[in-house]
């Protein structure tokens, strides 16, 4: 018997050796299949790269996974606790395995075969870092031995801690989050350490399965999920039982943060700095690169621009009528529903969609678009407000069947059903009934910039009327015609080549011939001035005084001006082109008369101040300008350190004053006159190209440039009229108003060396003293009033002739000079 014992016992030792050294064979064989968990020491996880205005407010966010990385030290106990009762409660006791747990799961697996009930995992946190990590999601039974393997080494080559910081930056909760930090502000727009119980434990919750615990579609079983973690908070110590009823009678609280852009009027801008992101470091490092962008964006300006080019697109497109409804619906039954499916302009929260329930000769009884809920679901609440016949006077001019005519009563324009546009007064309460006024989004468009002169920082950027209307940036990628604007570079050019304020040029027909055509250009309006000092011709923005100029000096030299400004990378020389007739765009021409504004430094623009890696280390940094002393340690007495600014010299900055001063006669009194009543020293330009199709307006105070124009998407005539000076200038207006209100006056700095002598506004020469008509010039040194009447591109019997209408002196002075051209 013993005998048998023996020879049984040697069998079951046998077997079991062989078993265990096949079993030993296959771990081995698995093992060497495993991956490297040492590159867990390497982790870079996608993380949120995250864009800032200049004040720090946050503009946008961009990722594929929106995850923040928190090291374990800036988590809070409370939410280790949350998720160590939900998922592991002896994490800091086992060696990466929880063999009790195990050996529960297997017995419960065994038990289910055949029931067709998913396998039971008691993983620990280890065991998931391993799987989400390096391995696959697979339901096989080698998947979880590959996973208890790596984490008995993890267990081994890390501490607990950074386990538990990578598991809880790396988990997906649902809703496109990733990690805590991700979940905490997508779930409840808070930081983790704003998180109550209640909210840490439904986040807790959610990696078992975030779709299984929704917190719209799935709202009971989320509670009842959450309620169970904050019982095992209770259970292992971490809550008071008191304190965790309170929290189980709670409802969920989720208020999804909104996605996209954040900071209001900021979409043009922010989509800008996206796209230069992607240009200078590629898509990935945008969506995963966890970058920290600092944008040169004034969050106040950026309003005022808003609001000022708005008002100017509104202001045109009213005065040429209403073109009808935004759609029309049933409103037999609950308007609300099909009115909630309608969209509305997301950027333009001022506005309100509307549908017209009554229609009358005393105006409109319409019902508001009903709100949604956190849910998504539609406000059961129905409100209706009117529209007087006088907040809506303007839409009596409507279009049908393409002809405008005129409407004698409301209910001509709009009927029941009609869904509209409408804004509320601006001083009514928000409660009140009525005081709303009709709108409708404006056909024409325009874009607008503002920038520092002297470092390039564009302060505000507006792309369009709506960027939910249209992302299409016409600041930056609508290239346009100047006209106009374009001619400060002609006159900068002359004015740096020898030429001065007071050169005379001839205003007056003329013809050239190009092949086998003839171009006679004209000025707007017609007619002609005659003989002229450069300063008139640019205060009346005179066509034939530009062409006649551009004409002496070769377009040769004005095309190398308007390269060196970045107006045209590359510039036709032709004369049409110094009346602005090549394209650019609204970016480009500002950032041309920030060097007329500084002192003729080049500059490039730019809407970035810094960018940060995920560590915290400056990549970028626009501002390239030197400051020795400025990291003293202590103040000594030393002077105050300065900023040198080492930029490349484009143009005299004795010629920048010179064509500065004329631009300010433009405003005084020229073409932008309506810009005198700012009362301060303001420089600019208007701009009317062809047949009225753009308007533009560029100008500048000594520390800030504004450009804009106004236009149809596709070219259009506006109409007999629309002239920079008409409708760019005074949107301008608006917006230098609001933006230097109380500021103190600042003077155009004149460089040293200047010359400041008068001059006769018609001759150019120097004025008599005590004589009218007489205008300060700045003049370089060893230049100043000619001493004889010259007039470009008149003869010298011509100029006799018109000498002696203006003075006998000067024809005196024109015969015994011998010439009259320049």
């Amino acid at each position: 018997m013993i005998r048998l014992i023996g020879y049984f016992f040697g069998v079951g030792v046998t077997l079991a050796l062989v078993v265990a050294a096949g079993v030993a064979i296959y771990l081995g064989s698995l093992s060497n299949d495993l991956p490297d968990y040492e590159v867990l020491a390497r982790y870079e996880p996608p993380v949120t790269t995250r864009v800032h205005a200049a004040d720090g407010a946050l503009m946008g966010e961009f990722a594929r996974e929106r995850r923040l990385y928190l090291p374990i030290q800036a988590i809070p106990d409370r939410v280790k606790a949350a998720f160590l009762s939900a998922e592991d409660k002896n994490f800091y006791n086992h060696p990466g395995v929880d063999v009790t747990g195990l050996a529960r799961a297997v017995v419960t697996n065994v038990q289910n075969l055949g029931s067709g009930r998913r396998p039971v995992g008691a993983s620990t946190i280890t065991q998931q870092v391993a799987k989400n990590f390096l391995l696959t999601s697979d339901q096989t039974y080698e998947r979880k031995i590959k996973e208890i393997i790596l984490s008995f080494r993890i267990e081994q080559a890390y501490p607990k801690d950074r386990i538990l910081e990578l598991y809880l930056n790396e988990i997906f909760f649902g809703l496109g989050a990733y990690g805590i930090a991700g979940a905490a502000l997508t779930y409840f727009d808070k930081s983790v350490n704003e998180l109550t119980v209640a909210e840490v434990a439904y986040l807790a919750a959610l990696p078992k399965g975030p779709s299984n615990y929704h917190p719209f579609r799935q709202t009971e079983r989320a509670i009842e999920r959450r309620n169970w973690v904050i019982d095992r908070m209770v259970e292992n110590g971490y809550v008071e039982a008191e304190e965790g009823t309170k929290q189980k009678a709670l409802p969920l609280g989720v208020n999804p943060r909104r996605t996209g852009t954040y900071l209001f009027a900021g979409e043009y801008f922010t989509e800008e700095v996206r796209r230069a992101i992607i240009a200078r470091y590629g898509e990935d490092a945008l969506y995963e690169g966890g970058l920290s962008v600092r944008t040169t964006l004034d969050p106040v300006m950026q309003v005022k621009a808003r609001k000022a080019l708005h008002h100017g697109l509104l202001k045109y497109d009213t005065l040429r009528g209403y073109r009808g409804p935004v759609t029309s619906i049933d409103v037999s039954g609950d308007w609300g529903v099909p009115l909630g499916e309608v969209a509305r302009l997301s950027d333009v929260p001022e506005w309100q969609l509307a549908v017209v329930l009554e229609a009358g000769k005393e105006g409109l009884t319409v019902g508001l678009q009903p709100g949604r809920e956190v849910s998504g679901a539609l406000s059961a609440e129905r409100k209706t407000v009117s529209v007087a016949a006088a907040d809506m006077s303007w839409a009596l001019r409507h279009t049908v069947d393409g002809r405008r005519v005129k409407a004698d009563s409301p209910a001509e324009v709009l009927k029941p059903g009609d869904v509209v546009l409408i804004e509320k007064k601006e001083g009514e309460g928000p409660d009140s009934e009525g005081g709303w006024l009709l709108r409708q989004v404006p056909e024409v468009s325009g874009g607008m910039v503002a920038m520092d002169p002297h470092t390039g920082r564009v302060l505000a950027m507006v792309g369009g009327f709506s960027f939910s209307q249209s992302e299409f940036n016409r600041a930056t990628q609508a290239w346009r015609q100047p006209g106009s604007s374009f001619k400060p570079i002609v006159y900068a050019a002359a004015l740096d080549n020898g030429y001065t304020p007071a050169s005379v040029v001839l205003d007056a027909p003329i013809s050239i011939r190009i092949g086998n055509q003839v171009w006679e250009p004209k000025n707007y309006g017609g007619g002609a001035a005659g003989p002229s000092t450069l300063r008139a011709g640019i205060e009346r923005s005179r066509n034939l005084m530009t062409v006649r100029l551009a004409n002496d000096m070769g377009m040769t030299l004005v095309a190398e001006y308007a390269e060196r400004f970045g107006v045209y990378d590359k510039m036709l020389p032709v004369l049409a082109m110094s009346l602005g007739s090549g394209e650019t765009t609204v970016m480009r021409m500002v950032s041309a008369y920030s060097i007329m504004a500084n002192g003729g430094k080049h500059i490039v623009p730019s809407l970035i101040d810094r960018i940060q890696d995920r560590y915290g280390k400056t990549v970028f940094k626009h501002d390239q300008r030197g400051c020795e002393g400025c990291n003293a340690a202590d103040w000594q007495g030393q002077a105050e350190p300065e900023l040198v600014n080492d930029a490349e010299q484009v143009l005299d900055p004795m010629t920048a004053y010179q064509i500065t001063s004329m631009m300010e006669g433009v405003v005084q009194r020229g073409t932008a006159v309506t810009l005198a009543e700012l009362g301060r020293p303001i420089a600019g330009k208007t701009g009317t190209t062809n047949e009225e199709k753009d308007a533009w307006f560029v100008g500048y105070t000594p520390d800030l440039v504004v450009g804009l124009y106004m236009g149809y998407d596709k070219p259009t005539p506006m109409g007999k009229g629309s002239t920079g000076g008409g409708l760019a200038a005074p949107i301008f207006k608006e917006f230098m108003a609001d933006v230097l209100e109380g500021a103190r006056p600042v003077e155009f700095r004149v460089p040293e060396g200047m010359h400041m002598i008068a001059v006769d506004r018609k001759t150019g020469m120097q004025a008599q003293a005590g004589a009218g008509g007489a205008i300060v010039e700045a003049f370089k040194p060893g230049t100043g009033p000619a001493d004889s009447y010259w007039v470009i591109g008149m003869d010298e019997i011509q100029a006799a002739e018109r000498a002696r209408e203006l003075s006998p002196s000067a024809s005196e002075a024109i015969l015994q000079g011998g010439g009259g051209l320049y």
